[in-house]
């Protein structure tokens, strides 16, 4: 969906407000970053290839700013914060999005696969949240993106499902680590969205893609996949004082797919 699609939703819910969303450049989070910027947010996107941030940002137009960076890798991440705070000395929304995976069968897992995913998905989120803090005052807020493949049984999925598990597990104990501090953290769980990581990350054709897309409808509720401007909307809600009082919780954006 592109920004110009969005225009009429335009409003001033987080008007002023400094947002970084990483993974940024692309899927969920660039989606993300299109609505914050029509919401009045000011932001920054990080991701990993340059091309991709530059392509993002063309597309989103003016409120937005790419910082290249690996949130596995900590001076990235130091980058990344001092830009922000020496331009605007505080982070008001945090968007830990940036995360991958791939398939896997149990017989088949190699400790580099492993060590990979939990370098990018579980540290480099805790890590992310760790070194904003410093940035983040009274009336800001974390949102984690996990998945429903944290609490599922997908064959072949098995570390990145765990690694979703551990953020949700995260998420929880980090309400508590802020109580008093009127920061708060949640986690969304995405159900199926297709995004360019199918193909990049996932290894899917067109036409796996569209046989799984099949699947999907026949067994959600609400009878298709969800868009990335769905889960957009959503990490807008739980960034926003219309979810003041709601920390710790995890949100499942899936169409009704694990209600049933």
């Amino acid at each position: 969906m592109k920004i110009a699609d969005l225009t009429n939703v335009h409003t001033t819910k987080h008007a002023g407000k400094v947002a970084l969303i990483t993974g940024g450049s692309s899927g969920i989070g660039l989606a993300t970053a299109k609505r914050l910027v029509l919401e009045g947010a000011t932001v920054f996107i990080s991701g990993r290839r340059q091309a991709e941030l530059d392509a993002a940002v063309a597309e989103i137009g003016q409120g937005v700013t790419a910082l290249r960076g690996d949130i596995a890798v900590a001076a990235d991440l130091d980058y990344i914060f001092s830009t922000i705070r020496d331009a605007h000395g505080r982070l008001d929304l945090l968007f830990a999005n940036a995360g991958g995976g791939e398939f896997a069968a149990l017989e088949s897992i190699t400790k580099a696969q492993i060590d990979k995913y939990f370098d990018i998905n579980v540290k480099g989120t805790l890590f992310t949240v760790q070194k904003a803090l410093p940035l983040m005052g009274e009336g800001s807020a974390i949102v984690v993106t996990g998945s429903i493949a944290g609490s599922q049984g997908t064959p072949a999925f098995s570390v990145y499902a765990a690694t979703k598990a551990a953020l949700r597990s995260f998420v929880r104990t980090w309400a508590s680590d802020l109580k008093g501090r009127d920061i708060r953290v949640n986690i969304i769980a995405p159900g199926v969205v297709v995004t360019p990581a199918y193909k990049s990350e996932l290894g899917m054709s067109d036409q796996d893609i569209e046989h799984y897309l099949v699947e999907v409808a026949n067994k959600t509720p609400l009878g298709r996949a969800a868009s990335a401007d769905e889960m957009a909307k959503a990490m807008s809600f739980l960034a926003s004082d219309d979810a003041s009082y709601i920390t710790g919780v995890e949100l499942v954006v899936d169409g009704g797919m694990t209600q049933i």
